[in-house]
């Protein structure tokens, strides 16, 4: 399997959004300190982004909270989903399906704006499956481990909510910011980061906290233990992704999605028969299943996955890695509003705190020292003038400010002289 490009180095995974694959160009009008929180995550992006500064910022902040809906809502419906219909991986092939809509909607969505037809925009952007010629057999090559790792990772979610309520999964969920940055620093030979290794330690112990929220209970435990194997497979999906496809924009993630549910369409089908016809899943008859929630929850990820992989080309890729954050507190809410979650506890309490710090020390820059440093610098500096005051009559005349150029003088000279 080939790279996406010889002429760039694979990206550094930890940098980029939660789940986010595309690469967008550094924009000039974006600030040094928030380009800093994505310059791995931002390259050639499928149409340019008229918005400023501040419009960058509403904007992400809009798909911040819409992605938080949308993650959040998927998870409550597939916990609702999962008590009576109990068959999670055909409902994991269900969902991957509905990935064969991104490209077409990609493209429909530019036919609105522009004269390209859908196949001169599927030629711009196929090479991302294969720099050689396309053919059906180079296509499974590509997609295959992709499209496995994709199904795995919404299986074993889904298998971790049946155990589990739904603020602690995608609580746990969130750790695999932390897997990624562990995996592409062994894999990708990411730069080291004392920070990000103390955001890793953070969540593991939030992990141990989760699963001693009931007592070390053998369902919890399992609970937790597939969820927290659902984050390290899509890590292991992203840090693949970055390693042998590079920088890829908009346009060619929406494609290579819609390659991966071509995939499980076809060749993934004969899992699901097969579970069945073992009876390890029980499918009920069609007037039984709930296809409400199905489709709702199938929906609802396909909107996360759109948002979240080309809102890095509208706004800044940080705002966007903050949907998933966000979606603590929401399942949170709902759970106990719901009443499906009695409340939250002090361990547990405890546990989604550290698991939160964890998740934002992952979104610091590389040099957010620097930036730290030189923040405090401008703000001591401005504090020192205004305790300074204003100028007395005498420094600001003639005579005071021979003075103190003589002074200086003299000082220059001292120091040319030793």
């Amino acid at each position: 399997m080939k790279k996406h490009t010889a002429k760039i180095s694979p990206l550094t995974a930890c940098n980029s959004p939660v789940l986010s694959l595309t690469w967008v160009e550094d924009n000039d009008e974006i600030p040094e300190a928030l380009a800093q929180f994505g310059e791995d995550s931002v390259a050639s992006c499928c149409w340019p982004s008229p918005l400023g500064t501040l419009g960058r910022v509403a904007v992400g902040l809009a798909l911040a909270v819409c992605l938080a809906g949308s993650w959040a809502g998927m998870t409550q419906l597939a916990k609702a989903a999962l008590r009576d219909f109990e068959s999670p991986f055909l409902v994991a092939w269900h969902t991957a399906n509905w990935n064969l809509l991104l490209f077409p909607g990609y493209c429909s969505c530019h036919l609105l704006t522009s004269r390209e037809r859908g196949l001169q925009r599927f030629s711009q952007c196929s090479h991302v499956l294969s720099q050689d010629p396309f053919s059906l057999r180079r296509l499974l090559k590509q997609t295959a481990p992709f499209s496995i790792l994709w199904t795995l990772t919404n299986y074993l979610y889904f298998m971790g909510l049946k155990k589990i309520s739904t603020t602690d999964a995608s609580a746990l969920f969130c750790c695999n910011k932390a897997f990624v940055f562990l995996l592409s620093w062994i894999v990708l030979k990411d730069r080291f980061m004392g920070v990000r290794i103390v955001a890793a330690i953070l969540s593991i112990s939030g992990i141990v906290l989760i699963a001693s929220v009931d007592g070390f209970r053998r369902d919890s435990i399992v609970g937790v233990a597939l969820v927290v194997a659902s984050a390290s497979t899509s890590a292991l999906y992203k840090v693949l992704f970055k390693l042998l496809l590079g920088r890829v924009s908009c346009r060619e993630v929406a494609l290579f999605l819609t390659a991966l549910g071509a995939f499980n369409l076809l060749f993934l089908s004969w899992v699901a028969v097969i579970l069945y016809v073992t009876r390890v899943e029980h499918w009920p008859p069609a007037r039984d299943v709930p296809w409400e929630q199905l489709c709702g929850l199938a929906a609802l990820l396909l909107v996360f996955n759109a948002v979240i992989n080309c809102g890095a080309t509208v706004t800044f890729p940080v705002l966007v890695s903050l949907g998933a954050f966000l979606s603590i507190p929401v399942n949170a809410v709902t759970d106990v509003y719901c009443g499906t979650m009695p409340g939250l506890g002090d361990v547990r309490l405890v546990a989604l705190l550290v698991l939160c710090l964890a998740f934002l020390l992952l979104l610091l820059p590389e040099e957010w020292d620097s930036i730290a440093l030189d923040l405090l610098t401008k703000i001591r500096g401005k504090t020192a003038k205004g305790e300074l005051g204003p100028r007395s009559a005498e420094s600001s005349s003639p005579v005071g400010v021979r003075i103190r150029a003589t002074g200086v003088g003299s000082l220059v000279t001292s120091l040319r002289s030793s």
